[in-house]
């Protein structure tokens, strides 16, 4: 069993062929879906996928460097939100949400950043849900936040790019480390010294598809049944049973998005 802690569904490039994709993902073990938004359209969609599919939970939150499309002005976008979190009950986290200074990094933009994650804390905190947590070239301020702003119920590092120490101050504070396809790369040296220092009990996959596909199939599409091959490698490289790494994953997943499950 393999959950899928962090899945663009809703993105143009999959939806082309949802059942599809999402048919293949099972063959392939992948037994649950979290569908992340990261802006207002993108969520609604979350949410009508998640309804659609069984196996599908749905995320909903604007991503930072969606900021020129988020109006703090009468709190309209957090108003939005919280109108799409009462229209179903299988909205398990707000996400993804953070701060991203890669691509534009001012003050002003940073202030906004920090504004949204603050504003969507309140929102999961209001609503007792998890977060799912982008952090690009913002690692240490985003740590400071959620150390200062607590989220109630935590949630899970998407994507996690930062040191092996940093890793496990997240993971003190409350932190699931989600890998993906990076993992696999060749140059992920970093990366692979967090997954080999920290305590399985604090690790969960995830693809980001369409993104970032793990290696054999870099440079194309990220599909949903690729999952598969960066869980296999994680297992190859830590020298254990995969069918009992997917076991703890699973697990730790279901225990950070507070879901239960029945066989």
């Amino acid at each position: 069993m393999i959950f899928d802690t962090h899945i663009h569904l809703n993105d143009e490039k999959i939806l082309e062929n949802l059942d599809t994709y999402i048919k293949e993902a099972k063959e392939a073990g992948v037994s649950k879906f979290l569908c992340i938004g990261y802006d207002v359209e993108s969520s609604k969609k979350a949410v009508e996928i998640a309804e659609k599919y069984d196996e599908v939970y749905a995320a909903i939150g604007v991503i930072p460097t969606e900021h020129e499309g988020y109006i703090i002005e009468g709190e309209k976008t957090i108003h939005e939100l919280e109108e799409i979190l009462s229209s179903s009950k299988k909205i398990i986290a707000i996400g993804e949400i953070g701060l991203d200074y890669y691509w534009e990094n001012t003050p002003e933009i940073k202030s906004k950043e920090r504004h949204m994650f603050n504003e969507q804390i309140d929102l999961a905190n209001k609503y007792n849900l998890p977060v799912s947590i982008h952090a690009r070239d913002a690692l240490q301020d985003t740590f400071d936040i959620l150390k200062s702003h607590k989220v109630n119920k935590c949630g899970i590092m998407h994507c996690y790019s930062g040191s092996m120490e940093l890793a496990k101050e997240f993971i003190k504070i409350g932190y699931k480390i989600a890998f993906g396809g990076v993992l696999t790369f060749k140059n992920s040296k970093e990366t692979k010294r967090v997954l080999e220092n920290i305590d399985l009990k604090d690790v969960v996959f995830e693809t980001d598809a369409p993104y970032l596909a793990p290696t054999p199939h870099r440079g194309h599409m990220n599909e949903p049944k690729f999952i598969a091959d960066t869980v296999k490698f994680a297992a190859e490289f830590l020298n254990m049973d995969q069918k009992e790494l997917e076991d703890i994953t699973f697990n730790n997943s279901l225990e950070i998005l507070n879901l239960k499950w029945k066989r």
